[in-house]
């Protein structure tokens, strides 16, 4: 399916489009706690995840205290008040969700793949942490249902990504991305911008970087400081400058600008809550930051894929 700006009320390639065009239908993802854990928080590659990771990003899962199909079936019900016609992603989010044994993942995932009205599963992982018999049963199973692989980059720059903790290079990402590719899984990459002492540049390269990869999908994320985190101890020993909601807002047209116009766009901020957010306030304005981006877009007259090389 190809994407003309032209045809929907964004500038960029949307998630929403993507789904409406595809399902034709509203389609939600129901966000699952599988009990997971994470390599690099056990000791595997290392101790106490990324220095930005709160709590392995629980805050908008199901409570892993349920069963799964409960857990689906509690956010289900709400959805259907407003959307009884809706279609759903089984989407599993917390820490690392590939990081147990074959069997374990297939229990979990064959759970609620096939519930009704499940159209797909995402899965949230590393890209150092699927195994080549892991692989073999996402082969098999994306035959079955629309299998999506979420994998955590968040910078090219590797002097960044030792900053940050990552624990991976990023020729583990790319060797990852072939290989799911290889075996026709689509794949999602996770940027995040504002990171600690990055300029523009690097925001930039990470984006050409993508470009040269065959990724389906990515979410772009600003940097947030979460309570009782490594980060916000870093930040109140050694404050650095965190992006202005309007030097986000810049960047990430600009990064629309140069990405390739058939990438889609699945997140283009991030939304913490506001009782475990430090810094910076302006993020709790998720609507608001979205709506900044599509009037910069319009006030520049320009759409995804712009300035991005492959066109010249």
């Amino acid at each position: 399916m190809s994407f003309k700006y032209s045809d929907s009320n964004k500038r960029y390639y949307t998630l929403d489009y993507y789904y409406k065009h595809k399902y034709k239908s509203k389609v939600f993802k129901v966000s699952l706690d599988g009990g997971f854990t994470c390599p690099n928080i056990d000791g595997t590659v290392g101790y106490g995840g990324c220095i930005y990771c709160s709590n392995g990003n629980r805050d908008f899962a199901g409570n892993r205290a349920d069963d799964l199909v409960i857990q689906f079936e509690k956010v289900k019900k709400m959805l259907l008040k407003k959307w009884p016609k809706a279609k759903y992603i089984a989407y599993f989010g917390s820490y690392t969700n590939t990081y147990a044994p074959i069997e374990e993942l297939k229990e979990k995932y064959e759970q609620v793949a096939f519930l009704d009205d499940v159209v797909g599963i995402n899965i949230a992982t590393r890209a150092d942490a699927i195994t080549d018999e892991c692989l073999d049963y996402l082969e098999e199973l994306n035959k079955r249902t629309d299998v999506t692989i979420e994998l955590g980059l968040q910078t090219t720059n590797e002097e960044t990504s030792k900053l940050i903790n990552r624990c991976h290079s990023l020729e583990i990402l790319d060797e990852m991305v072939h290989k799911l590719n290889k075996i026709n899984i689509k794949v999602i990459v996770h940027i995040i911008n504002g990171l600690p002492y990055e300029k523009e540049e690097d925001m930039l390269n990470t984006i050409k970087h993508l470009n040269k990869l065959n990724i389906w999908g990515i979410k772009i994320h600003m940097l947030s400081i979460m309570k009782n985190t490594k980060l916000e101890k870093m930040y109140k020993e050694k404050p650095f400058h965190l992006l202005t909601k309007e030097e986000y807002v810049d960047i990430v047209v600009k990064q629309l600008e140069h990405l390739k116009e058939d990438i889609v766009i699945c997140r283009i901020t991030g939304d913490p809550k506001k009782e475990d957010l430090v810094e910076p306030d302006w993020l709790i304005k998720k609507f608001c930051v979205m709506n900044d981006i599509d009037k910069l877009m319009v006030k520049k007259d320009t759409y995804q894929g712009r300035l991005y090389e492959g066109n010249s």
